[in-house]
């Protein structure tokens, strides 16, 4: 993975699904440092999307990691599934279960890279227990569901906590921010802590989504200062 301060995860939710190998193909010369795919299965959220298939596909696409975002309901039961397909982070919900540790073990134990997200309402403290056991903290900026709707900025508190808490403590985790992202909402996430930027209409809906993976990238080292 390239070491860019600010890493951009193209989200293939909003890409052409009949031409997923090239659209792919457009961001990783664009610079995009890892692909993001939004897992729903109509109970956690009120939308469904893909499975493990399609990261196998992706897989075959590219080599750049998979980052695979699982907002579903039981995620222990399809971890292994994802793992199999290729995925390199496996990030599931706080909210979708009790066994939040066994679930970070179980994805460690298939080679994958945990990861935990938390919707907007959830608080940083539900995080705080695992920062030592997980190597991506996905901060969702919208109700997660659907493509394309409006930055929640009242999350922005949220965010720099956990940026906090990873400093102060000489974490080394990834913070990644999902939700809204676009040229405007992407500094101002970088100036709050958020490291890896995910953004699905703002790239893959844009006239030019190679040029537009390297505009958010600027826009966000902008926010730094």
């Amino acid at each position: 993975m390239d070491t860019h301060r600010i890493q951009i995860a193209p989200s293939i939710l909003s890409a052409d699904f009949t031409k997923l190998g090239e659209e792919i193909a457009r961001v990783e010369s664009g610079g995009a440092d890892m692909i993001h795919v939004d897992v729903m299965d109509g109970h956690f959220v009120p939308n469904i999307t893909m499975g493990p298939f399609i990261v196998e596909a992706i897989r075959r696409a590219t080599k750049l990691p998979i980052d695979a975002h699982l907002m579903i309901a039981d995620p222990a039961a399809y971890v292994r599934a994802f793992a199999d397909a290729g995925a390199e982070y496996i990030v599931f919900h706080a909210e979708a279960g009790d066994d939040v540790a066994g679930v970070i073990e179980l994805i460690r134990e298939l080679g994958a890279k945990p990861g935990l997200a938390l919707n907007p309402p959830s608080q940083a403290e539900d995080l705080e227990p695992y920062l030592e056991d997980i190597d991506l903290a996905l901060i969702m900026t919208v109700n997660p569901g659907f493509s394309g709707q409006s930055f929640m900025s009242e999350v922005m508190p949220k965010l720099e906590q956990v940026a906090d808490w990873k400093r102060e403590r000489g974490l080394d985790f990834l913070i990644e921010v999902d939700g809204g992202i676009n040229l405007t909402t992407a500094p101002i996430v970088a100036s709050h802590g958020g490291e890896v930027l995910v953004a699905a209409s703002a790239i893959f809906k844009s006239d030019d989504p190679v040029s537009a993976v390297s505009a958010i990238r600027e826009a966000a080292e902008g926010g730094l200062g």
